[in-house]
């Protein structure tokens, strides 16, 4: 029973420990990580904004993992290119030491239980009185409480007298100073999280169960565990986010080696950067420790970004070539339970690359009314097949995962969000199949001969440079909100291809009473009209976007 009951109330705090990182890093996430997700898809745009972008974002949402994940998620969708990517994995490794500091300052230079059961016990009323983004907050309120309480169990439970016997492994020899790091990499694989071993390691060496040394073996080996997240995410990525995910590894791996191999004079280097030296509070000391191995890991390798970039390319090669006519867009690694905002992320750069397909396929109506002859089918009637079928692909795709994000945890905005995106995707697929539709009569008329006054296709062209104009419009905007300004530009192209039908068509019967061949006049009017509805299309993305 006096073995037992230590170990029971050591996995009772570790839980608590655990879930109150987990629910204080998830309700940080809910109220500004969509905010901060995007800005790390966006500000990275040299080396020193991506260290820094990683290291702010990560120091908010208290977690490299998650940051990791999502700048490997970024990189496959082709958010972030791989060489930005590194700044941002450097400054991830920098930022994740706040919780060792919070860890350090706060659980140990206070009575824990004074605090964390208050500051818990105002962050659960405010989640029943609260909503949104403000339940949110009061959720991380509520996770940091229940930090503090598993620390404080940790602290209780981690002392001499009641499991002295799990931990025999002292001194500064290098059998044990490897044993350290072992279990380093392997607890912190275990809890999928570097700062909640980095927490039960100050707290061991607080109630001196382990001394100094293996302290910072422990450490050591957490920075080569922690990389475990990124590369299960990376799992069935392709070959740049792969690369991300090795880069991320061999920052930790290097850093760790090289502190292992100068281990003592590291030691003597923190201690010296520590207030008070060897007299200092141990806790602060492994604090200033993970932060001084990662800032000099990065100081040494951030100027090698390049020479890393190039290295992960000989290791892993390109992608074997794929056929371009298969799209597919799947969940990646471990983003299926969380980090929804990065799943919407995803989606909206698979519905501005629809949008791409949708203004080629537009573009060569321009290009079939313009150069009407057998070389346009040569060169584009397959090819507009090929697109249209693989506009339909993404159709698919594009909702089935966006289906899959409505059944995440989402909030009432962002299930909005991706139905109005679901609404895009269908009117960019009506659009895909118009544009084909038109491409076809093009096709036709060409094979069948028929014949058209020269004035009466010169009539076309600034019809469909309006339609051309309003998707470019659509394409410029298709992820952002419109104004009510911009609406009512949308609102006039669309009028001004109304107009322009109803002249055209009008042409079009004139010449039909006229005598002219039925069959041309009534394919030309087919274009009119496939065209017009292409307006329509557009018109509606803008109406669906002005309500975001």
């Amino acid at each position: 029973m006096n073995v037992i009951q230590p170990v029971l109330e050591l996995i009772g705090s570790l839980g608590l420990l655990l879930y109150g990182m987990k629910l204080m890093s998830d309700g940080i996430q809910k109220s500004s990580g969509e905010k901060l997700q995007r800005a790390l898809s966006v500000l990275t745009g040299n080396r020193f904004a991506s260290l820094m972008t990683g290291l702010v974002v990560t120091m908010i949402i208290q977690s490299s993992g998650a940051t990791t994940v999502m700048v490997v998620t970024f990189v496959n969708s082709g958010l972030m290119t791989l060489a930005q990517s590194v700044g941002v994995i450097f400054g991830a490794n920098i930022g994740t030491t706040i919780t060792a500091w919070i860890v350090a300052i706060f659980g140990f230079n206070f009575k824990i239980s004074a605090f964390a059961i208050p500051v818990f016990g105002i962050g659960y009323f405010s989640a029943l009185i609260r909503k949104g983004r403000y339940r949110n907050w009061a959720e991380a309120l509520m996770g940091f409480g229940m930090l503090f309480l598993g620390l404080s169990g940790l602290s209780a439970v981690f002392t001499p007298e009641q499991l002295g016997w799990l931990f025999k492994i002292q001194g500064d020899g290098p059998l044990a100073i490897l044993a350290g790091f072992v279990i380093g990499i392997l607890i912190t694989a275990l809890l999928h999280s570097s700062s909640a071993f980095s927490a039960i390691v100050i707290t061991m060496a607080y109630n001196g169960l382990i001394n100094w040394e293996m302290a910072a073996a422990m450490t050591l080996g957490s920075n080569v565990g922690s990389t475990i997240d990124a590369v299960l995410a990376s799992i069935g990525t392709n070959a740049d986010a792969r690369r991300s995910a090795l880069i991320h590894v061999m920052f930790n791996v290097f850093g760790t080696v090289l502190a292992l191999i100068f281990f003592h004079p590291f030691l003597n280097l923190v201690m010296m950067l520590t207030p008070g030296g060897q007299h200092s509070n141990i806790a602060i000391r492994i604090s200033m420790l993970h932060t001084v191995f990662k800032t000099l890991s990065t100081l040494i390798l951030l100027p090698m970004q390049n020479p890393l970039v190039l290295l992960s390319k000989k290791i892993i090669k390109d992608d074997p070539e794929k056929t371009s006519n298969v799209y597919k867009l799947e969940f990646t690694g471990l983003l299926t339970k969380d980090a929804v905002a990065t799943h919407i992320i995803q989606a909206e750069k698979a519905i501005a690359d629809m949008t791409d397909v949708v203004t080629d396929m537009f573009d060569k109506i321009q290009i079939g009314v313009t150069k009407r002859n057998n070389a346009f089918i040569e060169k584009y009637g397959e090819a507009s097949e090929l697109a249209e079928d693989y506009a339909d692909q993404m159709h698919e795709q594009i909702t089935h995962y966006l289906i899959k994000c409505e059944s995440l945890q989402v909030t009432e905005k962002q299930l909005n969000h991706i139905s109005n995106m679901i609404q895009i995707v269908d009117e960019l697929e009506n659009m895909s199949d118009s544009c084909y539709g038109t491409i076809m009569l093009i096709k036709r008329s060409i094979e069948k001969k028929m014949k058209f006054q020269t004035e009466d296709m010169e009539r076309l062209l600034p019809y469909i440079e309006l339609a051309r104009q309003f998707l470019q419009f659509i394409r410029i905007n298709i992820n952002k909100q419109l104004t009510a300004e911009k609406l009512e530009l949308a609102r006039e192209l669309e009028d001004g291809i109304d107009a322009f039908r109803k002249d055209l068509k009008k042409v079009a019967r004139k010449r039909l009473e006229g005598g002219a061949d039925v069959k041309s006049e009534l394919l030309y009017i087919d274009i009119v009209r496939t065209i017009e509805h292409i307006g329509d299309n557009c018109f509606n993305i803008s109406e669906i976007l002005v309500n975001g």
